[in-house]
């Protein structure tokens, strides 16, 4: 931290040597002290920066877009690229790379489209940034069309583009589509391997996430962390405790990787989905102190989950208390009041409800998205403000009939046969 804040101050200096001679109007001085500020999250100063500039070039306006994407402020991050006088490929991508950083997914693929009508060419960089988008919105359709359009325009599919590609196809459930972009790889860095373990293990296939993981080492190519985060999560997913342990050994022994709260997060869901909650409660007991009070309260988040999963209100009481020291989250109050409700115990349910309203801890709402004729639709529960709401409430309406229907005949079926 003193070395970066020397860093900083020594870049002032500059700065303010580059004022006094009147270099600071300059372009390329201008923008180098953009990319500085930037760098340190001084957008206030890099904006200062911006004003002095004489003439700013597209260069100028790219890299303050870029800032403001980086500390998360899309919305001045958009003001300045709507004002900017001439929009290249480079502002575009900006912009785009901005909204898909900062999770507005959507909005990053309005602007791409955008963008197209624009008559702009997207490069790789924007087209990984789409991708990302795509997959993390689970639209398979634009996806696939992403792809057949870089093959249209004969983009070399290097590793960055390759993974952003397996990583879409993953998390859009097609593994076959991602498993033969992998393949068609001339070259995979650990990145890549990583996405495609995890491909696998989301999807449920831990073997093939394990068998990957040994072929990677056959390789030359190094694991790392990550790699090992996502083969925990493959065996969590796919009941392999054993294999979770054993991974976990070669881990530490082999490649000297110490464990970090990810890791210890993957080991408690892989032992808690095992219904080993005694040993991951050991687990959690014997952890080291972690680099801060939000890395602890994710493992203890896993533990109590695990506990309310399957009955152990005794030790979720206790996890509980402890969460909540750690951290002001709705999630600890929410598990443990469904623990108590799961075993009958619906008078502390309600309490525990009570004493979360009372300290004023709010519940996140949940949020879902469909994608349905290219267009992907977002709905915040509880909100109302979609414009076709009241046929999605005609629709649900319908289903509920038929549901209760459908249970009516369940229960009728079982009465008479007396099978459960």
């Amino acid at each position: 931290m003193l070395y970066e804040f020397e860093k900083f101050e020594s870049w002032r200096l500059i700065h303010g040597h580059g004022f006094k001679l009147g270099l600071v109007y300059d372009n390329f001085v201008g923008n180098s002290l953009i990319v500085m500020y930037s760098g340190f999250d001084d957008m206030g100063a890099a904006k200062c920066v911006f004003d002095e500039i004489f003439r700013p070039c597209v260069v100028s306006w790219t890299v303050l877009i870029c800032g403001y994407g980086k500390i998360g402020d899309i919305y001045l991050a958009r003001l300045n690229f709507d004002e900017a006088p001439v929009k290249d490929r480079g502002i575009w991508g900006a912009m785009i790379s901005g909204y898909v950083q900062n999770n507005c997914f959507k909005e990053g693929l309005e602007l791409f489209r955008l963008m197209q009508l624009s008559g702009i060419r997207p490069d790789e960089g924007i087209f990984v940034s789409i991708l990302c988008a795509c997959g993390n919105l689970g639209s398979l359709e634009i996806g696939k069309w992403v792809h057949k359009y870089v093959e249209k325009l004969e983009i070399r599919v290097g590793v960055k583009l390759g993974t952003a590609l397996v990583d879409m196809y993953s998390k859009c459930g097609c593994l076959d589509l991602a498993k033969e972009v992998f393949d068609g790889m001339p070259q995979r860095d650990v990145i890549c391997w990583n996405t495609m373990i995890s491909g696998y293990g989301v999807n449920g296939d831990g073997e093939s996430a394990v068998r990957l993981f040994y072929e990677m080492e056959k390789s030359g190519v190094r694991p790392d962390n990550v790699t090992f985060v996502s083969l925990f999560t493959a065996c969590s997913y796919s009941d392999m405790a054993q294999e979770g342990l054993k991974l976990l050994c070669i881990m530490c022994d082999v490649y000297n990787i110490e464990p970090k709260t990810e890791h210890y997060g993957c080991i408690i869901d892989l032992l808690s989905r095992a219904r080993l909650v005694e040993e991951a409660n050991a687990i959690v007991q014997r952890m080291p102190i972690l680099g801060s009070t939000s890395e602890e309260a994710i493992v203890w988040r896993a533990l109590l989950s695990a506990c309310c999963s399957y009955g152990r209100v005794d030790l979720a009481e206790t996890v509980a208390e402890k969460l909540v020291a750690l951290e002001r989250h709705s999630g600890a109050y929410v598990l443990l009041s469904n623990a108590y409700a799961a075993v009958g115990r619906h008078d502390e349910a309600r309490k525990t409800r009570k004493v979360m309203k009372s300290r004023g801890v709010e519940k996140t709402p949940g949020c879902s998205s469909v994608e349905i004729d290219g267009v992907v639709h977002e709905f915040i529960a509880g909100e109302t403000s979609h414009l076709r709401m009241d046929e999605i409430y005609e629709v649900l309406g319908v289903v509920k009939k038929h549901f209760d229907s459908l249970q009516f005949d369940l229960s009728f079926i079982r009465a008479q046969t007396g099978v459960t």
